[in-house]
């Protein structure tokens, strides 16, 4: 987390303040690119030297000749000579005004760099909790035999929830703020010339944005709170009634989370594009950090069960997780290419731009991430004996985890920084520091209730467990 700190604040001090500082980091990288083919004189190449130094003397003398001769048609043509010269000094105050407009644009993308780095691994290890309490909420509803022996892993890390979740909402309020331009439709001189984003003005404004924000991060972490306060109460109960209550709840959950799922991934991650949409987005965002947290329930799982937690945990539990894993990563290659495909196919400009863009600019983590999250996956998960393994388990939860935040940096960063990216400091700054803040609130959570959920109606199926 420290290290973090530092890393993010090394990004946000070192981000240019100012277009001067913009002209020089962009000088430097074009005194970079042609040093290479700069000529270089050489004591192979004298004749060179002297056809060139020859070379320039004759053109200066021409010169001299040519200002000194005085032709009886130059009072003909100083008439046009002089519009020309007004029109080449219009054309050069376009292309000045052209120029400071590409520098100011330069400018807010490397100013964007360390806060877009800051909104990814925040959205995405708070999205992870989220995740985990969804597949909690469907294990209650489909009353599951196999599961209750994980629900205290699953109420350990959505305890990231409620502090994802603050820290998340704080980053919102300075977006709208004015304290970054990541989301150029909360900027009034972008809405003030874009008829589009002003049309979509009645949906896309901070109050109305902000409040929905609230009511979703609100609804998720009230029955996250409920469900894990009648989880602990059921421990102590003589019948079965807060299981009961919980299973009310996580009914009421998971419909209010499939609309506000959905109404989440435009406001929060498609809005950075407010140009472009897709009706597969929200299930496709879905896809992404709900294999996100069931790969980190298994990890943190097996870690738990490695040492000496969790006895009534077997290879059988191991490999349904394994299995959902698995599947999920298959389901979200699906959405992949059914989005994908579409359209590019029908190749609508306003559309296909948006895949343009990523494939041009950011095309090693844009298809590095469908090898991560499905051609590595499907090779090792497809293995049914490699499912109960620890290792293999451990190594494809790794990639699986890494592929999907390189996933959330293609949906985001595209938009906000363009092609002035790099995974540099304060992006690493931004993963360690959000991933240190997971494992310590997590495993925290992990220490203050006990492990085994003992008075569960379907505990003793869930022991006994074996596929």
């Amino acid at each position: 987390m420290v290290l973090g700190i530092l890393g993010l604040g090394y990004g946000f001090l070192t981000a240019p303040k100012n277009i001067e500082e913009v002209e020089k980091i962009l000088a430097a990288e074009e005194h970079g690119h042609h040093e290479a083919a700069a000529p270089v004189a050489t004591e192979e190449h004298p004749a060179a030297e002297a056809v060139a130094t020859t070379d320039i003397k004759k053109d200066s003398l021409q010169a001299v000749n040519d200002s000194t001769r005085v032709d009886s048609t130059q009072t003909a043509v100083i008439a046009p000579v002089v519009a020309d010269t007004h029109a080449t000094a219009a054309s050069e105050e376009d292309a000045h005004a052209e120029h400071q407009e590409h520098l100011n644009h330069v400018l807010h993308q490397l100013q964007n760099k360390p806060w877009s780095a800051l909104y990814v691994a925040c959205i995405f290890f708070m999205l992870i909790s989220l995740g985990v309490l969804v597949f909690y909420g469907i294990q209650q509803v489909a009353q599951a035999g196999w599961s209750p022996v994980l629900f205290r892993v699953m109420q350990g890390i959505t305890a990231y929830l409620p502090w994802g979740s603050v820290l998340f909402f704080c980053l919102l309020l300075l977006c709208g703020l004015h304290f970054n331009h990541i989301f150029i439709w909360l900027d009034p001189e972008v809405v003030a010339h874009d008829k589009l984003i002003q049309n979509k003005s009645g949906y896309l404004n901070f109050p109305f944005w902000i409040v929905r924000a609230a009511i979703f991060l609100g609804g998720w972490n009230l029955y996250r709170y409920f469900s894990r306060k009648n989880c602990l109460a059921q421990d102590e109960s003589t019948d079965n009634s807060f299981y009961k209550k919980n299973f009310n709840i996580s009914a009421m959950f998971l419909v209010f989370f499939i609309v506000s799922e959905s109404i989440m991934s435009w406001d929060w991650i498609m809005s950075f594009d407010p140009h472009w949409f897709s009706t597969l987005f929200g299930w496709y965002v879905f896809a992404s950090f709900f294999v996100s947290g069931i790969t980190t329930i298994c990890m943190v799982t097996l870690y738990l069960k490695g040492k000496g937690y969790l006895e009534h945990v077997n290879t059988s539990h191991i490999h349904d997780l394994a299995k959902f894993m698995f599947g999920i990563s298959v389901f979200w290659t699906y959405l992949w290419f059914s989005q994908f495909m579409l359209i590019w196919y029908a190749n609508i400009p306003e559309e296909v731009t948006y895949f343009v863009t990523r494939i041009e600019m950011y095309n090693l983590p844009f298809f590095g991430a469908v090898v991560m999250n499905f051609v590595f996956p499907i090779l090792i998960l497809i293995n049914t004996d490699f499912k109960r393994i620890t290792w293999v388990l451990v190594m494809a939860g790794t990639v699986i985890l890494f592929g999907h935040y390189v996933d959330f940096f293609n949906m985001i960063m595209p938009a906000t920084v363009g092609d002035q990216w790099f995974i540099g400091i304060p992006e690493l700054g931004a993963l360690c520091f959000f991933l240190g803040l997971f494992i310590y609130v997590v495993f925290t959570a992990l220490t203050k209730a006990p492990l085994f959920p003992k008075r569960n109606p379907f505990i003793e199926e869930s022991k006994h467990f074996h596929y």
